[in-house]
């Protein structure tokens, strides 16, 4: 991977770095990997160009926004030839944060988070029944969430 994109090892512990926390400054950064802040700022503006990161996110804990129900809803679809205009329907549904396109029993697989069991109901009843080329769907309401946590791409020297 690193020889397709031209980038090194520097690229990967910056890549590391930011994806734990993607508010650390580019100078305390470039003080930990020992290189100047100005060479983080040129390295990260180099691997956003190459699409390798696309921007930075806040976490937030969405349960103490009042979001209590998260999903995992797997949609078989009529055909798989359907998979396009079924994924640009799905994405006018701001309540479905993730969608996936998969191998195995579903065509596709989303994750949805909503306020109560109203709100998912409303989703999966009148948004998602509606959709031309859904044939069914499976839904796995989320008890808790473990952790979650980033892919190492860098191993510690």
């Amino acid at each position: 991977m690193a020889g397709k994109f031209n980038i090194d090892k520097l690229d990967l512990k910056i890549i590391q770095e930011m994806l734990e926390n993607a508010e650390t400054p580019y100078a305390e950064l470039g003080k930990k990997l020992f290189v100047s802040g100005g060479t983080i700022h040129v390295r990260i503006k180099k691997l956003e160009e190459l699409g390798i990161v696309k921007g930075k996110k806040l976490k937030v804990n969405l349960g103490l926004l009042g979001y209590d129900i998260t999903a995992f809803v797997g949609i078989f679809l009529e055909k798989s030839s359907l998979y396009d205009s079924v994924a640009e329907e799905l994405q006018k549904i701001p309540e479905i944060i993730r969608l996936n396109y998969t191998t195995g029993n579903y065509s596709m697989y989303i994750e949805i988070v909503c306020k109560d069991i109203n709100q998912l109901r409303k989703v999966l009843h009148d948004d998602l029944q509606k959709i031309k080329g859904i044939e069914r769907t499976e839904t796995l309401i989320s008890l808790s969430e473990s952790f979650n946590r980033c892919v190492r791409v860098c191993e510690e020297d």
